[in-house]
């Protein structure tokens, strides 16, 4: 079956960013010259994604108006003569079929992915966590669903972590299937480091069936006391197999003053407007 949605989580407060994100969504915040929410609906149409669901909260209203025409500003860029730009601002409205939906609680990743269901329905799909940007020559997100369709079953993104960070993630116990992909064999959320059964850590992209929703509503408060999604697939393993995939290319973790710093710095790097101005002013510090 063709993977058609991808639910963007996007319901959290930020508070790693405050109090800049006092009044601004973190997903708005720019990386070089767009927003980081940007770059996973972009990642996500390249995989061949159809519709994205943002799942959002209070205050997300300028994620929502991004997305959105803005004649105003079209008219003011057409009047002037910029094409460039009246192109750039016409192909971000239409970048995508996109909806919301609001998580009214922030009870966790596996409730605010519960909230979807209805717009989901009876398929697979795919969910990101927009923190999470990734640069590799293939989207993460389309080698996911490469191996969902080889072998019929969920997959997680998994990236190897120090010891020490196992404890930040969820970690699964993984059995070899092939060149960067495992059976998974087992979940657990944030495990101490003597605990942990691997040093796989899943990251901000899973595909996923909708038994999934079944799993998640008798899945009871985990880490954090929250609904975990990693509890949730752990009680799936009794019925279905679920695979992991360990993604290639870099992955950066924008939701961090430190991560994002450092995005933003290796994004702007690649360009070539930017990047000679760039290495200079770095070469100096």
């Amino acid at each position: 079956m063709k993977i058609r949605k991808a639910v963007i989580i996007a319901a959290g407060y930020g508070t790693r960013f405050l109090p800049a994100t006092r009044s601004q969504p973190k997903e708005m915040l720019p990386l070089v010259d767009r927003p980081i929410i940007q770059y996973n609906v972009e990642e996500a149409i390249n995989s061949g994604i159809e519709q994205v669901i943002f799942v959002t909260a209070r205050g997300k209203h300028t994620m929502e108006d991004y997305f959105d025409d803005c004649f105003e500003l079209e008219q003011v860029l057409e009047r002037k003569g910029d094409e460039e730009r009246l192109q750039q601002m016409r192909e971000v409205s239409r970048m995508a079929d996109v909806c919301y939906i609001r998580q009214k609680k922030q009870l966790g990743i596996g409730h605010a992915i519960l909230t979807a269901k209805d717009i989901i329905g009876n398929e697979p799909f795919a969910v990101m966590l927009p923190d999470d940007i990734i640069d590799s020559k293939v989207p993460t997100l389309k080698s996911m669903i490469d191996i969902y369709s080889k072998y019929g079953a969920g997959v997680v993104a998994v990236e190897r972590v120090s010891k020490e960070d196992t404890r930040k993630y969820g970690v699964i116990e993984p059995k070899d299937v092939s060149q960067g992909v495992y059976e998974v064999l087992s979940l657990v959320e944030k495990p101490e480091p003597e605990k942990a059964p691997s040093r796989l850590g899943i990251v901000g992209r899973y595909m996923l069936t909708p038994e999934i929703f079944e799993a998640i509503k008798i899945t009871p408060p985990g880490a954090g006391n929250e609904i975990q999604i990693t509890d949730a697939m752990q009680i799936l393993l009794k019925t279905q197999k679920l695979y992991a995939y360990e993604l290639e290319g870099l992955r950066y973790d924008t939701g961090s003053p430190l991560g994002w710093l450092k995005a933003n710095i290796a994004f702007a790097l690649k360009r070539d407007d930017i990047r000679l101005g760039l290495q200079d002013y770095l070469d100096r510090l």
